[in-house]
């Protein structure tokens, strides 16, 4: 797993480990970068089933009720099969665009 900074994002790449691995290291070093919008790559995984989308959806719940993005980057998904509950992306461009369009709409509920 690798934690780049830009701004006010974390963009986490997930190298190597299981869905199922990651995600118990996103909640593990989640004290890291709670404060930020989080972008997850997931490029790098040739095949991605909405069940392992789905076990992101505890951590984006929690992370989205504090007031932050929390986008899930992948092209290797059946896009109408993951639930509404989670941002899902096919690109990191898209991923920027959908935290920047979350930001204006919190600063429009201010």
């Amino acid at each position: 797993m690798i934690i780049d900074k830009d701004e006010n994002i974390s963009i986490i790449t997930q190298e190597k480990a299981t869905i199922i691995e990651l995600v118990k290291k996103i909640e593990t070093l989640y004290p890291k970068f709670k404060n930020d919008n989080i972008i997850v790559n997931l490029s790098s995984l040739r095949e991605i089933t909405t069940d392992e989308i789905t076990e992101f959806l505890r951590i984006s719940n929690a992370h989205r009720a504090t007031g932050h993005s929390f986008v899930l980057v992948t092209n290797h998904i059946n896009f109408n099969e993951v639930p509404e509950e989670i941002v899902v992306v096919p690109t990191t461009q898209e991923a920027y665009d959908i935290i920047e369009m979350e930001d204006i709409e919190r600063d429009l509920e201010i």
